[in-house]
């Protein structure tokens, strides 16, 4: 029985390939592409025990705190990633990840989430309000990328220390409303964020005690803070290779790995008719990429790196996020979902996809 176990197809074989790319990164840092490869391939076992941890400690926390805890350390990876690429100054792979990780969280993941579940249930039912609360968050984020883009175009010429004030204005008021909506959602109106709480589902098997969840997730987040810094050097290398242009890779691959924990935690509450936790997880952690991620980036781009960074995105990474709003805000609006829903979502991303790999490279420059 123990080698049928063993035997069995588990993401945890993929763990054989964290001491091959630390490997290749001392012994032969002239593969790019191979380094790429086993980097990305070593990040997605480490963020499913990150996914498994933080759902074992949300049985202990409830839903409300379960998604936020989850979106926290799933994020840990994209925030890890982001910092390494701003202290190597590609601002430009940066913001390409930060777009991925929202329209990536909104389109795949709650897509992929909304399909697994509706296999197995006709319609699945969220608490209507918190999502349309959420959904407003969403469109907020999408307003503070429309603003720096709308001022770099309108204001032409205009300075780098014109839009580095403005971005870091935008960037304080947003780290303040992320505070606030954190207050509303766990303290003020605590209740339509609890879901159905931590108890068990189906015969689940018994959660892990608190400080098991903490100590796996403390582990698993260091271990992917190094395979990060590996992935990060070899993306531009590896991106060409490929034929691929760095805003690809970055929309689209690094936000894929980066947001591995919530793919696969998401996808598997769904399964478990755990809509509230799912959209939670999905929804709240594209917020807090755009309210908090970003506008730590660009504060910390002041200390880290050559020099600040903007929130004046490409105009198609601009209408990549606004357009994942406000279909995410539609499908969000009635408080129910079904597997085409999530059908509809996946073929916004896949649109989404192609039109970022046919995009020239020059497409993705500032200035």
């Amino acid at each position: 029985m123990d080698m049928i176990t063993l035997l069995k197809p588990s993401l945890n074989w993929l763990l054989v390939f964290v001491p091959v790319a630390i490997y290749l990164r001392f012994a032969s840092p002239e593969s790019s592409t191979l380094i790429f490869v086993t980097a990305c391939l070593s990040i997605l076992p480490l963020a499913g025990w990150m996914g498994k941890a933080t759902e074992n400690l949300a049985t202990h926390t409830g839903e409300g705190v379960g998604a936020l805890l989850n979106a926290t350390f799933g994020n840990a990876a994209e925030l890890i990633i982001a910092m390494v690429a701003l202290e190597k100054g590609l601002h430009d792979v940066v913001k390409a990840s930060l777009t991925g990780s929202i329209i990536g969280n909104v389109l795949l993941v709650l897509g992929l989430s909304m399909v697994a579940g509706g296999a197995r249930y006709k319609t699945q039912r969220f608490n209507r309000t918190a999502a349309n609360n959420q959904a407003t968050m969403l469109l907020l984020a999408a307003i503070s990328l429309v603003m720096p883009a709308a001022f770099h175009h309108l204001a032409a010429p205009a300075t780098p220390v014109a839009e580095g004030a403005l971005s870091l204005e935008i960037s304080i008021v947003l780290l303040l409303v992320y505070v606030l909506s954190l207050v509303f959602a766990l303290i003020t109106h605590k209740a339509l964020f609890g879901g159905e709480g931590g108890e068990s589902h189906g015969g689940e098997e018994v959660a892990w005690s608190k400080g098991r969840s903490i100590a796996v997730l403390s582990l698993s987040t260091a271990m992917i803070a190094w395979i990060s810094e590996i992935l990060v050097g070899s993306v531009e290398a590896a991106a060409h290779s490929f034929g691929m242009t760095s805003v690809f890779v970055g929309v689209i691959v690094v936000a894929i790995i980066g947001n591995a924990a919530e793919h696969s935690t998401a996808i598997l509450v769904a399964m478990k008719n755990r809509m509230d936790l799912s959209v939670g997880i999905a929804v709240g952690s594209s917020i807090q990429v755009a309210l908090f991620v970003a506008p730590v980036l660009v504060i910390a781009s002041y200390w880290v790196g050559p020099h600040p960074m903007n929130l004046v995105f490409t105009p198609a990474e601009v209408l990549a996020v606004t357009a994942s709003v406000l279909i995410t805000a539609q499908i969000a609006n009635d408080g129910e979902s079904n597997w085409m829903e999530g059908v509809q979502l996946l073929a916004v991303y896949l649109i989404m996809g192609a039109v970022f790999y046919f995009l020239p490279e020059m497409a993705g420059a500032k200035h």
